[in-house]
């Protein structure tokens, strides 16, 4: 009995100590598998002065991040002389995992920093990539000044056009050179707006002029005035300068105005004597539709004289001789008449009266 114990206590000291094996087989294979992972990008860190752990790197993939892009990005800014306390490895994870472009917010960061920009830092970098802006370009652009054509090729139109007083209209051409406001950027308006302020500058300083000889003399007058209206207010860009590239005299526009209102003018005097025209005519009709009843009311009295005549001869009231005289009273009246119309017949043809 005593043997087989013995033997049975071998057997389990020999199957735990496999079993120790086994685990330290396995905790061995782990440690060999994260280190052939994080070996490559541990030693970066390391000789970096980085600052980032192979459990750092461990934790960035349960975390779902990527490791190559933290420690390559805290690399660049460790090189570049940025210190730790003002980008550290945390915040470059929160970054990531927000949906942001470390390596380019990284760069941004970079150019201000060895341009001497202090006002763009890592919060406000990460918070003008969250917003959609490309943080690089506008440290690029805030460096180098960018120009704007105005009005812009792409939508259309070529040229600004305003109309001086005397009605000469002017077509003009300008670049405004703007540089990235940083602080702005976030909310503040995008080119369209800068494009669409300086345009309506323009215009309105053309149209403020007395003739656009002045213009054409003094073509700095534009600048002048919008760059004094401070265009550039609550938008993304500062404005350093608005240059006029050419102008160009175009129509005559005053003329044009003046020749379109005289051409309405003259239909409305045409509709007017038209509508007099009209009312004439109606006038004339309704004299000559009076005039044809007047003479049917002289046809009609005309008729009732014989009636009255023979009345007369029954009530004894007119005799045969007052008769006779009547009747040559007619005759002698309508001889008279006949002889007027006569005359006035010669007289029209240029021959004697008879």
């Amino acid at each position: 009995m005593n043997l087989f114990a013995a033997d049975g206590g071998g057997d389990l000291g020999t199957i735990a100590m496999i079993v120790g094996f086994l685990i330290a087989g396995v905790i061995l294979l782990v440690i060999l598998a994260v280190f052939a992972r994080y070996f490559r990008l541990w030693i970066q860190s390391k000789t970096t002065s980085a600052g980032i752990g192979i459990f750092d790197l461990l934790g960035m993939t349960f975390r779902k991040v990527n490791p190559a892009v933290i420690v390559r990005s805290k690399i660049m800014a460790v090189q570049a002389g940025i210190s730790d306390a003002m980008i550290s490895s945390k915040a470059l994870e929160a970054h990531y995992l927000a949906g942001g472009n470390v390596p380019l917010v990284i760069r941004a960061i970079i150019a201000a920093s060895k341009a001497r920009m202090d006002e763009l830092d890592f919060k406000l970098a990460t918070a003008i990539d969250l917003a959609g802006r490309n943080v690089l370009e506008a440290v690029q652009t805030s460096v180098y000044p960018k120009v704007i054509d105005c009005p812009n090729p792409r939508a259309g139109r070529t040229t600004l056009d305003g109309v001086a007083k005397n009605g000469i209209q002017l077509k003009v051409k300008a670049r405004v050179t703007v540089r990235a406001n940083l602080l702005q950027l976030i909310g503040g308006a995008t080119e369209e707006t800068i494009i669409a302020r300086v345009g309506e500058g323009i215009v309105s300083a053309i149209g403020s002029a007395e003739t656009h000889g002045e213009v054409l003399e003094n073509p700095d007058r534009i600048s002048k005035t919008v760059l004094a209206r401070r265009l550039d207010s609550q938008t993304a860009f500062e404005i350093v300068s608005i240059d006029i590239a050419d102008i160009d005299v175009g129509e005559n526009i005053g003329a044009r105005l003046q020749a379109d209102q005289a051409e309405a003018d003259t239909r409305v005097a045409r509709a007017k004597a038209e509508g007099r025209r009209a009312m004439a005519v109606a006038a004339e009709q309704e004299n000559i539709a009076e005039i044809e009843e007047n003479r049917a009311k002289v046809v009609e009295a005309e008729a009732e004289v014989p009636q009255a005549i023979a009345q007369a001869f029954r009530d004894g009231t007119l005799g045969i001789m007052d008769y006779y005289r009547l009747r040559n009273i007619q005759a002698d009246t309508d001889m008279r008449s006949s002889i007027a119309k006569s005359g006035t017949t010669a007289q029209r043809r240029g021959g004697p009266a008879a």
